[in-house]
């Protein structure tokens, strides 16, 4: 059998294990060393195994992982995100859904101190759906919005997605993730102009909560909110300026969010020992899933798919938008059913020789693959930021209802993507003005 046809059948073998809920890591991982095993040899499958993980892991570029979700771990446990709630609520209550539009920014600030989708989801819809629900606000709004907004921690830096695919794709990391921060804002504010338009046109879906609000309580909320962004711009800014890689970047806003939480009083011995292991086991699991992906792309690589594929792409003459359609098609069935993380390391081996082969940017296309990541969070049957909101809510809110509620949301990413693929400077220009 020629190796070729070795690399395919792999590729379904995986994609059969993922439909039987095998673990990601595990279904990439054994199938690429079963296949390295028949395309060379065994002592060189167990050579590889026995030396990859080592070398990954101490990839100075992926040390950046665990320094952002200790920031964001912190950020949590310290209460830093039930003040930026509390704030939003103060001042944006007199908005239509003004509940919802706070929920929506606490959101955009809690992605940026955390990185993670998943952790803004469940931070949020802690402190917010209860709220929303307790004022008689629609039950798939108050849902739908914290599910929606969660996935704002894929694009605005710092971004996991962001470190994982520019270590893949051996793109700067720092360039990647100032590439997230406007389309992450054109996001967030496209909620809040569906969220408000929907409540000014529908007013039963967001009664006006009874909150009388002087501006003096309006100041006051700030008081405990500052360090927050102040350490968030602290890190993007380094970043922005050349003065710091995004590593040095994390741990110094982890440190810093420490220092915060030591000087207001919160962080206990416990709060930041429960901090440190959130933070281990979080960056564990994507590890073991990122080493798995490892695997998958020296096996294609020794089956000659890369090269196949870029051959292909060259023979059908496509353009670079009709490839970016393509990738998105195909990430937004996959995202259906599997972790998008899963997704987009299950797919870079494959894609990646093709944008080669047009000299497509690949910052661009790092913006575009993190954003039908985070439209993979979103969509049924395997809305992982649903299921979040879910757990969060128990059985007082369907799942049917929280999947209803993100369909509005889903309506605005179209548009946003449309934007994105036709207009490569929204991603490019921000990074583009960066100091080397």
């Amino acid at each position: 059998m020629e190796s070729l046809t070795i690399g395919f059948i792999g590729v379904g073998a995986i994609l059969v294990l993922l439909a039987a809920r095998v673990p990601i890591a595990f279904a990439l991982g054994s199938v690429s060393m079963v296949g390295i095993m028949i395309v060379r040899n065994t002592k060189a499958a167990f050579a590889m195994i026995g030396s990859l993980p080592h070398e990954f892991a101490s990839s100075w570029e992926l040390s950046a992982i665990p320094m952002f979700l200790l920031m964001g771990a912190v950020a949590y446990k310290t209460g830093l995100t039930s003040s930026l709630y509390g704030a939003a609520r103060v001042w944006l209550n007199s908005l239509p859904g003004g509940l919802a539009v706070a929920t929506n920014f606490t959101a955009a600030g809690f992605a940026a101190a955390s990185g993670s989708s998943v952790a803004t989801s469940a931070a949020v819809g802690r402190l917010a759906i209860p709220e929303m629900l307790k004022y008689g606000y629609d039950k798939s709004l108050a849902t739908g919005t914290v599910a929606a907004s969660g996935t704002l921690g894929a694009l605005i830096p710092p971004s996991i997605a962001f470190v994982v695919y520019g270590f893949f794709t051996e793109q700067s990391v720092g360039r990647l993730l100032m590439a997230g921060l406007v389309p992450g804002l054109m996001t967030a504010g496209a909620y809040t102009i569906m969220i408000v338009g929907r409540c000014t046109i529908w007013p039963k879906l967001a009664p006006r909560a009874a909150i009388n609000v002087t501006w003096g309580e309006r100041w006051r909320s700030l008081r405990d909110v500052w360090p927050l962004p102040l350490l968030v711009l602290g890190v993007i800014g380094s970043i922005y300026a050349g003065v710091a890689t995004p590593t040095e970047a994390g741990a110094l806003g982890a440190t810093f969010a420490i220092l915060i939480g030591l000087v207001q009083g919160r962080a206990s011995f416990e709060v930041l020992k429960d901090a440190v292991m959130d933070a281990l086991r979080t960056t564990s699991s994507l590890f073991f899933l990122a080493i798995g992906a490892v695997l998958l792309t020296r096996f294609l690589a020794l089956a000659g798919v890369p090269t196949f594929i870029a051959n292909l792409v060259s023979d059908m003459q496509l353009s670079e938008i009709e490839l970016v359609i393509a990738l998105a098609i195909i990430y937004l069935i996959l995202g259906m059913f599997l972790d998008p993380l899963g997704v987009m390391l299950l797919t870079l081996p494959v894609f990646l020789p093709a944008f080669d082969a047009l000299n497509v940017n690949l910052i661009w296309i790092g913006v575009i693959v993190v954003k039908m990541i985070e439209i993979g969070l979103l969509t049924p049957p395997v809305g992982l930021n649903v299921y979040i909101v879910k757990n969060v809510v128990g059985d007082a809110v369907p799942l049917a209802t929280i999947f209803k509620g993100v369909g509005w949301f889903l309506l605005c990413e179209f548009f946003i993507m449309w934007a994105l693929i036709w207009n490569p400077q929204l991603s490019l220009w921000l990074p583009n003005l960066m100091m080397d």
